[in-house]
């Protein structure tokens, strides 16, 4: 079954011209971009974002980051695709990522990582929301799908 997962290149990973990297790794994979956009986020909606680190120390640090210079935010969608974007990312620790992945080749920190990625097809419906609308969102044929996938896999 189709999944959906929110990929957030990170302020670094502007800065830094990993856009294009990023893009071309989960094309080569056999993902499906379906939205694509550049955004500032917001006060609110990282508020709602990061929930469950909003009583942590780190907290302010990570949302005057996050807010430091744009973000590209994408949504992409794959058999298991939030799982599949994880594993190209690597860990979240930049330095203990494994080579080949993004952030193994690309990353030495904890908070500079680079990329967000959703954990899990529930929070990706959650992040969906808070970044894409209905209209933003291209849900188009790509052709190629049997060169990624087997017959049975795609019914």
């Amino acid at each position: 079954m189709m999944g959906r997962s929110v990929v957030l290149i990170k302020p670094d990973g502007v800065q830094r011209g990993l856009i294009g990297e990023v893009i071309k790794r989960f094309e080569q994979k056999g993902l499906h971009l379906v939205g694509l956009k550049m955004i500032s986020l917001t006060d609110a909606i990282l508020d709602e974002w990061y929930v469950h680190h909003k009583d942590k120390p780190f907290f302010p640090s990570l949302k005057a980051y996050m807010m430091s210079y744009p973000v590209v935010a994408m949504l992409w969608e794959g058999i298991e695709a939030a799982t599949t974007i994880r594993t190209l990312l690597g860990v979240t620790k930049g330095r203990a990522a494994a080579a080949g992945t993004i952030r193994g080749d690309f990353a030495m920190s904890q908070q500079y990582n680079l990329v967000h990625a959703s954990e899990s097809d529930e929070a990706a419906e959650k992040e969906q929301s808070l970044i894409f609308t209905e209209e933003e969102i291209f849900p188009w044929m790509k052709i190629d799908l049997s060169q990624f996938y087997a017959e049975e896999e795609l019914k």
